[in-house]
């Protein structure tokens, strides 16, 4: 009975892949790269060109936040720390914040915001506050990619935007995220955030297995058009912890749908061990020496029906698969479906099952006596909650919008401190072309 619905859902999942990518108009050029790992054994349950080298996108801030957190753990620096804005941070491309020069945020809020909204200046601001500068914060970065043995992992930015020389594999990834998750436990909670409150505006995490797959806990999108749409997913049940490791997907809803797969897969296999291969573990994996493929053509070209972008919708593909009835993942697919925009209580609905945000600001943490940050966005919102390709340049800031209030004055009701932002730790394609800035707006 479990093997023939197994078999009912691989197709469900196969035929909804096949017609997101013919939805899209897209002519796959190279097979994605695909890894399923066992958190606490570190065991290979699956993989697929899991050895392939590969352009990582915002993937990249899993290491940027892994740095960032052993800085911490060493008391190097504290979460209540204060980073400054620097011109560097402000220069980077979207996703990103647009704080203005000078601009004030600890590095609690920074990681908030780099890990839900993948936002590109904050991923600078924490290289240079925890390195001193992008290249010292790189060269630690490569360090430890060395350390845990990622063997085919190089690191030049904290934040993934295209460079050659950036090059990671989907072996790799799960060794890092493995080690973030085992060595750091007690802030697993950066992984999974539902979204955040940023004064009016709320923002919300583009992995989209958050609060939509059951156990879902984590971790990491990306995307470039050189590289496709990536994922770093994790999810936990009945006590057993899976990373799957999807990349070159050909959308943000294929991507998710094809982890879900992984992972399920993975829960399901317990009375089926022996009909899998052993691959042994994530480390034993022999390293292809190669290229990494180059999918620009194929994520950004003319051919496509529309461009590109992280949040984009596959409604009308996912919805053409849920006349399967029955199947174990309707009610995944369902909530991948965006709720119409002026359906106040679809909204609300949505809301809901994703879970609260939790607030971020800028300027120091209300406990410190003496100063109150200041929540009030940048005129018209962060740019990144209406822009999600990490390639497409946006206007630059309006400056001084953001500051500290001076003391005595009161803050606004939607601040928060970081401790009570913060809740509870569980228990628990050629070359050149990678380079290009995408100008399309997407």
């Amino acid at each position: 009975m479990l093997l023939h619905d197994w078999n009912k859902t691989r197709t469900l999942i196969v035929g909804l892949a096949a017609c997101v990518m013919t939805s899209l108009g897209v002519s796959r050029a190279a097979a994605e790269a695909q890894i399923l790992v066992d958190v606490e054994t570190g065991k290979v349950l699956h993989a697929e060109n899991a050895t392939q080298p590969w352009y990582p996108a915002s993937i990249t801030k899993i290491m940027t936040t892994y740095v960032t957190l052993r800085a911490v753990k060493e008391g190097r620096i504290s979460l209540d720390k204060l980073l400054t804005v620097s011109p560097n941070a402000i220069a980077q491309s979207p996703v990103k914040m647009g704080f203005p020069v000078g601009t004030t945020i600890t590095v609690d809020n920074a990681l908030k915001i780099l890990l839900v909204k993948s936002a590109n200046d904050m991923a600078v601001v924490l290289a240079e506050g925890v390195g001193g500068s992008i290249e010292n914060f790189a060269e630690l970065m490569n360090r430890n990619a060395q350390r845990l043995g990622m063997t085919q992992s190089h690191f030049v930015n904290p934040n993934g935007l295209p460079a050659d020389e950036q090059v990671v594999s989907a072996r790799d990834m799960a060794i890092l995220a493995r080690a973030a998750i085992r060595e750091f436990p007690e802030y697993d909670y950066y992984w999974h955030l539902p979204g955040i409150r940023f004064g009016k505006k709320v923002l919300r995490n583009y992995n989209s297995l958050i609060g939509r797959y059951p156990g879902a806990d984590g971790m990491k999108t990306g995307f470039i058009c050189a590289s496709g749409f990536n994922l770093v997913a994790t999810a936990t049940r009945d006590g057993k912890r899976l990373i799957a490791v999807v990349l070159g997907a050909p959308s943000s809803a294929g991507r998710a749908i094809k982890a879900a797969q992984l992972l399920e897969r993975g829960f399901a296999s317990d009375g089926l061990g022996w009909l899998t291969p052993q691959l042994g573990t994530v480390e034993q994996l022999t390293p292809v020496d190669a290229e990494p493929p180059n999918l620009r053509e194929d994520m950004c070209g003319k051919h496509r029906k529309k461009p590109a972008s992280e949040d984009e919708d596959d409604s009308a593909a996912i919805a053409s698969l849920l006349s399967a009835s029955g199947s174990a993942y309707s009610v995944f697919l369902s909530a991948l479906r965006a709720p119409d925009p002026k359906n106040k209580q679809a909204l609300l609905q949505q809301d809901a099952r994703l879970g609260e945000p939790v607030v971020v600001h800028t300027g120091p943490d209300k406990k410190e006596k003496g100063v109150i940050a200041n929540a009030t966005p940048p005129a018209g919102g962060p740019e990144l909650a209406s822009r999600s390709d990490d390639e497409v340049p946006l206007p630059r800031p309006r400056p001084k919008i953001v500051r500290a209030i001076a003391p005595g004055t009161q803050a606004t009701a939607t601040q928060s401190t970081t401790a009570a932002a913060r809740p509870a730790a569980p228990k628990t394609a050629t070359k050149s072309d990678a380079n290009k800035t995408d100008t399309k707006k997407k």
